[in-house]
């Protein structure tokens, strides 16, 4: 269940990856900004890599030296290898590693929390100084960003997900809905994952999702199946280099693709957490940081439409993964319906 939910996972993630570069390049939302010469004194100088820097730089040299500048795939590699020699370990000398991981991930996951409370006032600040220095034009590329990114996410419900629903997990569409219409307007309300979580692994499991696969896959979605970050990730990225004025080649988008898959992994599920892989994307890219201020004045509403199809693809990946066991429930799926769901609360 393990190998076959990842294998989904990633599958999933790579399409959502790519069709975010699609509709980027084809609306090109990020380009026509005009940088005065003033704020391009102020920006960092650019440097292009080749695909082998690129490589020799996913491992650290010193992995102090790259959590202080930010470099999050360095990190991601060490926390890798790190892992997997912990898990070589016995239960008695691993369980108190993992005990103070898992208490150090839930406390910085809270600790991204309250910085987000205060970050609009900065950030607010920054959008001013930005929109100061680049004009009242910029509203219209962020407009262009925002529409780019529901049509994006549109098109990969309807192209992707509605045909794993019908074809893949062969699950009646209209009782989906109904189960994860609860789920999903959480979600979008309040921008979050986590608050959405009970209700989605309590209507999946009614929907004819078994207990075993619902408590199993879903939270590990949480981690490895982020299609709308991943979507979002992808297509920002390509908007900073536009606004900035850098040319990325297809090989360059790729990369840059590559590794958001591995950085998105992992993201708190907490409102504009994705802003900081985001923020590390750019600096390890060479990018300015200046457009992602910019993005953050719509990011509301960009994080509502994300979060909301990360709880899509996650419910239904359990369908997914519940099918490939053999264990999905059919005559639940069919007789589900929203009053049964609220008269069990």
């Amino acid at each position: 269940m393990g190998w076959k939910s990842l294998l989904y996972f990633e599958i999933v993630t790579t399409i959502a990856l790519f069709i975010g570069l699609l509709f980027i390049n084809l609306t090109g939302a990020g380009k026509g900004i005009v940088v005065p010469e003033a704020l391009l004194h102020d920006l960092p100088e650019t440097k292009v890599k080749g695909w082998q820097d690129h490589i020799i730089d996913i491992f650290p040299e010193n992995i102090i030296k790259s959590i202080y500048e930010g470099n999050v795939l360095p990190i991601v590699v060490f926390s890798v290898i790190f892992g997997i020699a912990l898990a070589l370990l016995n239960e008695t000398k691993k369980k108190p590693m993992l005990e103070f991981a898992e208490s150090l991930a839930e406390t910085m996951f809270r600790f991204t929390n309250i910085i987000m409370y205060f970050a609009p006032f900065g950030v607010g600040a920054a959008i001013a100084v930005t929109v100061g220095h680049l004009g009242i034009d910029i509203l219209k590329n962020l407009a262009m960003l925002l529409g780019t990114l529901y049509i994006a996410l549109i098109a990969f419900l309807l192209l992707v997900l509605v045909p794993v629903a019908l074809f893949i997990a062969k699950i009646p569409l209209r009782q989906f809905i109904k189960a994860i219409r609860e789920p999903v307007s959480i979600a979008f309300a309040t921008t979050s994952s986590d608050s959405a979580l009970p209700k989605a692994l309590e209507n999946m499991e009614k929907f004819g999702v078994p207990r075993k696969i619902v408590s199993f896959v879903i939270p590990t979605g949480y981690t490895f199946n982020l299609d709308g970050t991943t979507l979002y990730l992808s297509l920002a990225s390509v908007f900073v280099a536009q606004a900035a004025g850098i040319d990325l080649s297809f090989g360059e988008q790729l990369m840059i693709g590559l590794s958001l898959m591995l950085t998105s992994k992992g993201v708190a599920a907490v409102p504009r957490a994705s802003l900081v892989i985001l923020i590390a994307t750019a600096t390890t890219f060479g990018f300015p940081v200046w457009p992602i201020m910019a993005i953050y004045g719509i990011d509301e509403l960009m994080d509502m439409a994300r979060t909301s199809v990360n709880v899509i693809g996650n419910t239904l990946a359990s369908c997914v993964v519940a099918r490939w066991e053999g264990e999905f429930d059919d005559a639940k799926a069919l007789a589900f319906s929203e009053s049964a769901a609220e008269g069990n609360l």
